[in-house]
């Protein structure tokens, strides 16, 4: 049973908007490389400076030939030949046809490309063996893209769908929003850096780490100002740090009520608190607010916790200051539960699952296992989050319930 009183909690959806009201995008351009902006956002539109095909080509390998000069009784001579990257540029004299390969560029006074497979080849030259209608096999200039056309919008974020193609329109460098300045703390005397031997007591930092990861996959400039102490001073440093140099600061841990827990006193100190606990499991005390200049989130210091909390408020936030509008929601879908699923209401709970089609196609989602907010190896093992309503209880083997399938940051 959970025993938390709910009543002052806000909901996720209440959270994401109140967040996402206040933030603006980010105005600074940059100009940039084609080869440097994986994973970067577009700052204008992007506009085509070429037809794409450029020239009329081939869609075969075949015949080119003039439609009106082709029926089933006139043996055509072949009076050259068209390759890609090297055009038929000899006399076309009448009654003959070209050989063409696909990616050729078509003679001038050809209107259609017999396929191969419909010729048949003699010494005396080709007899088309099906009809030809006009303009058929050919890829006209400006088919796929014209010269002037919107390639991409402001706002798409730049990836292996999207470069390649700027990269056939001969787009060598485009403007992009500059990325995003994110700085990155965790608090508490317990935590040891990766890599550094335990003390009595320690247990590694794997929360900012885990951060660190996100944030780079996103595009983010990461500033990572390491494990603060729970001491006053300390952490009043760190915030106005990274305050001057970031557009957004995030710690891990401190945001529980607990006497050692200094955030919320530093952030009512050097800034505004927008709201500070969830109606969401895991992840209740998620702090949101403001600081002088850059914005802040505080991430709970459990594990699970802290990245359920980044993937679904933070990962959203850091969309719209970046200025992507190409941001989608995780995509949501229904399945059938086929283990029991432990929950009391009062909190939209995100368990960790394992989602697939069972023999008659439909989804089917297993629990990951036990849901602790410590477990954090319920990531590499599911796929998905388990999304359970807020005043839902649990959940017996076949009831629908509701699954998100984890993105890119997460695997996906």
């Amino acid at each position: 049973m959970d025993h938390c009183n709910t009543s002052d909690l806000i909901s996720l959806e209440q959270a994401l908007k109140k967040m996402l009201s206040q933030v603006t995008p980010l105005t600074e351009m940059e100009i940039i490389p084609l080869t440097d902006a994986a994973g970067r956002i577009t700052a204008s539109p992007v506009t085509s400076p070429i037809n794409v095909p450029p020239f009329a080509n081939s869609a075969m390998d075949g015949y080119a030939v003039r439609s009106h000069e082709v029926n089933a009784q006139t043996t055509l001579y072949v009076a050259g030949t068209a390759f890609a990257g090297a055009p038929f540029h000899g006399e076309w004299p009448a009654n003959s046809c070209i050989r063409i390969m696909t990616g050729a560029p078509v003679p001038t006074s050809a209107d259609a490309v017999i396929m191969q497979e419909q010729a048949s080849v003699s010494e005396q030259g080709v007899l088309f063996t099906a009809p030809v209608k006009t303009g058929q096999n050919i890829r006209l200039a400006g088919e796929d893209i014209q010269q002037g056309a919107s390639v991409f919008s402001a706002g798409v974020k730049l990836g292996v769908a999207e470069l390649p193609l700027l990269a056939s329109l001969g787009i060598a460098k485009l403007q992009v929003m500059r990325q995003l300045k994110v700085a990155i703390f965790s608090t508490g005397d317990e935590l040891q850096a990766v890599g550094q031997p335990l003390a009595e007591g320690q247990i590694y930092d794997t929360n900012r780490f885990a951060v660190r990861l996100m944030l780079q996959q996103l595009g983010c400039q990461v500033i990572d100002l390491g494990v603060i102490p729970d001491d006053q001073d300390a952490l009043r440093h760190a915030f106005r740090q990274a305050d001057e140099v970031a557009d957004v600061v995030i710690s891990s841990g401190g945001v529980s009520v607990g006497e050692a827990d200094y955030t919320k006193q530093m952030l009512e100190e050097l800034g505004n608190i927008g709201f500070w606990k969830l109606a969401i499991k895991p992840g209740k005390p998620f702090a949101f607010g403001k600081l002088k200049n850059a914005w802040f989130c505080g991430l709970p210091g459990n594990p699970v916790s802290a990245v359920v909390t980044f993937y679904q408020l933070v990962q959203p936030l850091l969309a719209k200051l970046a200025g992507q509008t190409s941001w989608q929601p995780p995509l949501r879908l229904t399945a059938t539960a086929m283990t029991p699923l432990k929950k009391s209401p009062g909190r939209l709970d995100f368990q960790r699952g394992i989602f697939s089609r069972g023999a008659d196609g439909k989804l089917e989602v297993r629990s990951t296992g036990h849901q602790g907010s410590h477990v954090f190896s319920a990531f590499s093992q599911g796929n998905c989050f388990i999304v359970l309503e807020r005043d839902r209880g649990s959940v017996a083997v076949g009831e629908s319930v509701e699954i998100e399938l984890f993105n890119g940051l997460l695997g996906g």
